[in-house]
């Protein structure tokens, strides 16, 4: 691999590359916080999807993209006087060191649990203790990712199951108080309880060490998997699946189920 001094090297030709681009180039010229913000997006979700593919030179890839756009936003913030490259390297660096006491400092953390614990206590004091435990979950995250991180929030500070197993009442609790309101038909309330019974099955994936969004994309790879194979079959035999009753198509279905076991 490469020495710090080559990889400072082409950082710093990284950040002069920013700079001209900002002063030459007219798409760049042009950018702004907000022009950027939808694209930063994209990019996340492309590295995310290289990393699910488990393909490294794809990763390899995205993280340049990613790294683009934070030497992106440092160029502008430096164009107003705002921050800077150095800001942001500063910051995070400090960050780190305050957040791993039982590295850099005197506290002991055997396991990871415990330095989530410490984690998230020294992230409420960083503040002066104005933070509060919720606070520090962004609003705009997805709604499963979102669900999952106040989950583990709240663990953080002791408000938890004091048995996992405990949560399978409250996914069952949450599936009959559905099937009430499934009954009287109250498209309002059928959402609320819906709504509750996701939060209470992500809630056990968190507890068994599942995380509900990698679980529910695997499922929506093999769906697609499977759905692809039943069109292609199906097209191959001159038929249509519009035409097709649910029977044929099933029929198909566990074609690929069986072809997916057989690899």
């Amino acid at each position: 691999m490469h020495t710090t001094e080559e990889k400072l090297a082409e950082f710093e030709r990284l950040l002069g590359i920013m700079t001209e681009l900002r002063q030459k180039c007219p798409w760049d010229r042009e950018q702004t916080f907000e022009s950027l913000r939808s694209n930063t997006i994209e990019e996340v979700y492309e590295l995310t999807d290289a990393i699910i593919d488990g393909d490294k030179q794809s990763i390899k890839k995205e993280l340049g993209d990613m790294l683009l756009h934070i030497v992106f936003y440092a160029q502008m913030g430096s164009e107003t006087s705002d921050f800077d490259i150095y800001d942001v390297c500063k910051g995070l660096n400090e960050k780190l060191i305050y957040r791993h006491p039982h590295v850099f400092g005197e506290t002991v953390a055997n396991n990871a649990k415990v330095v989530e614990q410490n984690w998230e206590q020294l992230k409420l004091k960083e503040k002066g203790g104005s933070k509060t435990v919720l606070s520090g979950v962004p609003a705009s995250l997805p709604a499963l990712i979102k669900a999952h991180r106040i989950q583990d929030k709240a663990r953080s500070v002791g408000f938890d199951w004091e048995v996992r197993e405990q949560v399978w009442g409250k996914v069952q609790e949450e599936m009959d108080e559905l099937k009430t309101e499934i009954k009287l038909m109250d498209k309002d309330k059928m959402e609320g309880e819906f709504g509750d019974l996701l939060f209470s099955i992500v809630n056990a994936g968190r507890l068994y060490g599942i995380d509900p969004e990698n679980a529910l994309e695997r499922t929506n790879r093999k769906f697609i998997r499977r759905f692809n194979y039943l069109e292609s079959k199906t097209i191959s035999q001159g038929h249509d699946l519009k035409q097709m009753s649910l029977a044929e198509m099933d029929l198909i279905w566990d074609e690929a189920k069986q072809a997916e076991k057989e690899r």
